[in-house]
């Protein structure tokens, strides 16, 4: 059986389907060495190359639709691997067979906490997308004299460089003088977005976090650099939420007889990972000296 091949190439995570057109338009795909043109439709026994890398053919029914929760931390960046030798968010997810994992949104290396990751990119691609509305939640710290007109212009709308932006709800959170938290919501993922909003009214942003997505909430017991699988009822929340249908499989073990205490597991793994981290940093500083 055959699909069209733009849907192929959004499942893998590639894109949307809309920009996977663009991407066959451009010339880019190809199906067994030879170029393809739009509406072409692609079987698993044929090779699919973009940018002359292969790109794994994978049927809908056999994606198992798997989430994690990772608490990311300040100084990682959202790529696979990076140029200047940073510290990416995938290096510390569990590995898998016949799948990769694919971020959904990014956080920037100043920022932290919750960030999901699927191995569905059809899913990825309409989570992502700005027409879905899916509410983000940030904690943020505040340098400045935050006055309540501020707040009233941040609520209605302030014009930046890419457009009108505002937060649908801002409330205060704590705090001493002029630094101030507070948990703000929008429904964007646009590139630096909440701390640009607080730039417009001469604030700085000294600290943020994300600490909820949809319904989703940071665990608070997770560390940073752990990360947690949701359970299926999580997942279909999120599938529902963009028009997907119910996922029927999940990896997570279900043990009613025996209470395990995940997030020390975590920890014990994220102290294991730096551990070899730092190691590895000795030896190439050991290596370089002699």
């Amino acid at each position: 059986m055959s699909e069209k091949l733009q849907k192929v190439l959004a499942r893998a995570g590639l894109g949307s389907r809309r920009k996977m057109e663009t991407v066959i338009a451009e010339g880019r795909v190809s199906l067994d060495g030879k170029i393809v043109e739009l509406g072409e439709r692609v079987t698993q026994e044929q090779v699919i190359r973009v940018d002359g890398h292969v790109v794994k053919y994978q049927a809908a029914e056999s994606v198992v639709c798997r989430i994690l929760a990772y608490n990311k931390p300040e100084g990682e960046v959202c790529t696979r691997s990076d140029e200047e030798g940073r510290k990416t968010v995938f290096d510390r997810l569990p590995q898998l067979k016949g799948a990769r994992w694919i971020s959904i949104g990014r956080l920037d290396i100043n920022t932290s906490g919750l960030l999901l990751f699927t191995t569905d990119g059809e899913f990825a691609n309409k989570m992502m997308h700005p027409s879905q509305q899916i509410e983000r939640e940030y904690a943020v710290r505040v340098f400045g004299d935050v006055t309540e007109a501020i707040l009233n212009r941040l609520r209605t709308g302030v014009q930046l460089e890419d457009g009108e932006a505002k937060f649908l709800d801002i409330k205060e959170h704590g705090g001493e003088g002029i630094n101030r938290w507070f948990h703000v919501v929008l429904t964007e993922g646009r590139t630096r977005e909440v701390r640009r909003l607080w730039e417009s009214q001469g604030l700085q942003v000294s600290r943020l976090m994300r600490v909820r997505y949809g319904n989703i909430i940071l665990n608070n017991q997770l560390p940073q650099g752990g990360w947690q699988e949701l359970s299926l009822k999580e997942v279909n929340y999120l599938r529902k939420l963009v028009n997907l249908p119910r996922e029927t499989e999940t990896k997570v073990r279900v043990d009613t007889n025996k209470v395990t205490n995940p997030q020390a597991r975590i920890r014990r793994a994220v102290k294991k990972h730096n551990q070899h981290r730092k190691a590895g940093e000795r030896r190439r500083v050991t290596r370089t000296r002699s």
